[in-house]
């Protein structure tokens, strides 16, 4: 298990910058394919060979992000998943943000 992946996402109450530059790249070297846009938000792309085992993935995000507290927009279209988080209320990235693209990876 990564050390992000053994965290656990925290509410954020606002008051707190979004990370930005070499904070930000030091977390996404800790998570495998993710990119950021913008510095703004995290997204990847999981592809699978059917829709079935695509809807499967995205449930268990589901049950993941419930059990953080920290829920992703997600697109699910044939064989394919895409994750994109963001902490809306910053309107920017966070550490949980990247602890729960950590856990995502672990599916």
């Amino acid at each position: 298990m990564s050390e992000l992946a053994s965290k656990t996402c925290v509410p954020c109450r606002g008051g707190v910058p979004p990370m930005k530059g070499d904070e930000l790249n030091r977390y996404l070297n800790q998570v495998k394919g993710w990119k950021v846009v913008n510095e703004h938000h995290l997204t990847k792309a999981f592809t699978f060979p059917d829709f079935k085992q695509a809807l499967a993935f995205v449930n268990k995000v589901g049950a993941i992000a419930e059990e953080q507290g920290h829920h992703p927009d997600i697109l699910l279209t044939w064989g394919k998943a895409e994750v994109t988080t963001w902490t809306h209320k910053i309107d920017g990235l966070t550490e949980s943000d990247f602890i729960l693209a950590a856990k995502i990876d672990q599916l």
